[in-house]
């Protein structure tokens, strides 16, 4: 069964991505495994035929790893860059201070088995209607919880060059090993919360589907029609 692992760029959808495949390699049955926001990049599954497409679920399921930047100090609406962005390093006329053993035992707090709750921008559907559709609309409805699992979520940054304490708002990087259907946009919006202030995600590449890793992949603008069959992989989920 033909697969491509697949590099996505910055500033597309996945589904465009899907579209691009199809195109090069003339197949109309061609699917994903598992969305990337427009602003994400990194590691798209790409089943190629009918055949392949049938068993894309299997890989939904499969943990996923993450390398993601979040700004700590301000507020976004969808908790990514593509939100309304409002600061609020500022209390009381002075600014906020954090210092990385605070950080890090936040992070350590938002490890193991949680409780997340979708944000409103999610492509998740309560009463049938689809929440980034409400939330287009400026409504905001209570959501359920979702069990989730997040195995590592662990800051990334030399310590000879840190700096202490750090004034909001800053921008910290950060490594998440985590269960299928883990939202990193609502972890940075907790993240933010259990450190007392606002938090969003500014970037994020998925680095890892289960066993297979974004070092695999291809970048979409060197796939094409004579090179794809050569590219293609034979995955077994």
């Amino acid at each position: 069964m033909p697969f491509l692992l697949i590099n996505k760029p910055a500033g597309i959808t996945s589904h465009d991505v899907v579209d691009r495949v199809r195109r090069i390699t003339n197949e109309r049955t061609v699917g994903h495994a598992g969305t990337l926001d427009p602003f994400a990049t990194g590691l798209l599954i790409i089943g190629v035929g009918r055949e392949s497409t049938k068993h894309l679920s299997l890989f939904l399921n499969m943990g996923k790893t993450y390398n993601a930047t979040i700004l700590i100090g301000k507020d976004s609406t969808t908790f990514d860059p593509e939100g309304e962005i409002t600061d609020v390093s500022i209390v009381d006329g002075e600014s906020m201070a954090v210092d990385s053993k605070s950080i890090e035992a936040a992070m350590k707090s938002l490890t193991g088995n949680l409780e997340q709750i979708p944000p409103m921008h999610s492509a998740i559907k309560i009463g049938g209607k689809k929440l980034y559709e409400l939330a287009r609309k400026g409504i905001e409805i209570d959501r359920p919880a979702r069990s989730v699992i997040v195995s590592r979520f662990d800051l990334v940054e030399e310590e000879s060059t840190r700096k202490e304490p750090r004034t909001l708002p800053f921008e910290l990087h950060a490594v998440i090993d985590c269960s299928s259907g883990t939202y990193i946009r609502a972890l940075a919006r907790d993240l933010g919360a259990v450190l007392g202030t606002k938090a969003y995600l500014t970037a994020l590449e998925r680095s890892a589907i289960g066993p297979y890793s974004l070092s695999e992949a291809t970048s979409l603008s060197d796939l094409h029609a004579e090179n794809w069959q050569q590219l293609a992989k034979n995955l077994t989920p």
